[in-house]
């Protein structure tokens, strides 16, 4: 049983920031409206007991979270969406804006909820904030962008549940909020921590980086203007189990070796495409062992995001806070996928797309204006989506507890079908995969991924 013990509102120090901060959404930040809140959880390790937790630790992460906020100005405000077709949809920060902080106890399994194993996805909800109602202004809709619950298991461990709106920024621009929280917690509150890292976690908001000669602004507002913004909610019951494989170093060099004895042309073959096609090409093949009534002849789809800070000309900050992405998208027939040679064709497809487009500055944008359209295009095929990337080195979020004993990204749970992607715990060159499926599909995936390394 988990039973709230506090709820707060954590505003950036007064005083030390001006009344009033505004700047609008860029073409990048739009489509992401649309979306699901993003929903982590960080599990750690610890022996605190609820008085130690109530008298030092929420007031150390309160005050670490408002000295953090007035640095990540952008998560404590809101998004303003208008009503009026002649506004434009901006982020405001005004003096009182806060983050909701939720504080909870859970007398529940800390052992269960960090294993590796198949868990009932719903248990995890607990420990997880919603996301503060919608609120009406005139000519606006107003919606929160952060909100964050702490929950203790006495005795066994802490957890944080973090859930932001998509709008606000991007998986980069949130994980270096997160890693500046942490450090500023870390080193007992100390605002001079935070900007002695300054260089490395200080978020840049200018919105002069993000260029925009052709308009797109325009066209996608008039493509989401109608949308109807309301509270989000949780997507429960999610008739879903969490598991979470780990692709070792050694596993992914097989893979490639595998990919390069097969198709030695390849130009570009990195871990990201090796697991990807991999987990792809098994999650199809499972929708096969489990009967899925599915047109054989359809497209299935491979969707990542491609991080352009520094792929475009001029290249945009490391530190930029916003969405800077770019939708990579592979299409693959499902016949050919479920195939012998599925995870073969699927690793030439995704290293192609990364070559020719991700990778090239001219490409990376192509057709920027038609996303919104050409996602529209897929939904009479099969889908698999990547949240974060190989590169998010989430276990090293250290509150000054030490490593995360397990993370997870919830927020998967909401779509039909996506994967999280991670740095693994204990290993710097491997890939930690999280998946939410139906009982029946994560028991027909897990057997095909077992047996696929097994072949290596």
């Amino acid at each position: 049983m988990t039973t709230q013990i506090e709820s707060s509102q954590i505003s950036p120090p007064h005083g030390e920031i001006p009344p009033e901060i505004s700047f609008p959404l860029t073409y990048l930040d739009l489509p992401w409206l649309r979306f699901h809140p993003i929903r982590r959880l960080f599990f750690y390790d610890s022996t605190a007991s609820k008085s130690s937790f109530l008298e030092t630790h929420i007031p150390k992460l309160k005050q670490s979270l408002s000295l953090t906020l007035k640095h990540y100005i952008a998560l404590a405000g809101n998004i303003l969406f208008p009503l009026i077709p002649s506004e434009k949809t901006r982020y405001r920060y005004v003096v009182g804006d806060s983050v909701s902080l939720m504080v909870s106890e859970s007398t529940n399994d800390f052992d269960s909820l960090v294993g590796y194993g198949v868990r009932d996805a719903d248990q995890f909800y607990e420990y997880l904030p919603q996301m503060p109602p919608v609120k009406d202004e005139p000519g606006f809709k107003i919606i929160p962008v952060l909100a964050i619950k702490v929950t203790l298991f006495p005795g066994r461990g802490i957890c944080i549940g973090i859930a932001n709106s998509h709008g606000i920024g991007d998986g980069s621009s949130i994980v270096r909020f997160i890693k500046a929280w942490a450090s500023t917690n870390k080193f007992e509150g100390s605002d001079e921590e935070l900007l002695i890292q300054a260089r490395k976690y200080a978020p840049c908001f200018d919105r002069k980086f993000i260029r925009d000669p052709l308009g797109i602004d325009a066209i996608f507002w008039n493509e989401i203007r109608h949308i109807l913004v309301h509270s989000s909610t949780f997507p429960l019951p999610t008739k879903k189990v969490r598991a979470t494989y780990i692709l070792h170093e050694a596993d992914i060099k097989k893979l490639k070796d595998l990919v390069i004895s097969r198709i030695p042309r390849l130009v570009y073959l990195s871990s990201f495409v090796a697991a990807s096609a991999y987990m792809w090409s098994k999650m199809v093949k499972s929708g096969d062992v489990i009967g899925e009534e599915v047109d054989e002849s359809r497209d299935e789809y491979l969707v990542y995001s491609i991080d352009v800070r520094a792929r475009v000309d001029p290249p945009v900050p490391e530190n930029y806070f916003g969405n800077c992405v770019a939708a990579g998208v592979v299409k693959v027939g499902r016949g050919v996928l479920v195939g012998d040679e599925g995870f073969f064709l699927a690793a030439e497809a995704i290293g192609d797309d990364i070559q020719n487009r991700a990778n090239n500055k001219e490409q990376v944008l192509k057709g920027v204006e038609n996303w919104l359209s050409d996602f529209k295009k897929m939904l009479g095929g099969g889908f698999l989506g990547v949240s974060g990337s190989p590169k998010f080195d989430l276990y090293n979020m250290d509150f000054g507890w030490g490593k995360a004993r397990k993370t997870e990204v919830a927020s998967i749970d909401g779509e039909n079908h996506s994967m999280s992607m991670c740095k693994p715990r204990n290993s710097e060159r491997g890939i930690e995969i999280g998946l939410s499926l139906p009982t029946q599909r994560m028991e027909a995936f897990a057997a095909l991924f077992a047996h696929g390394l097994t072949q290596l």
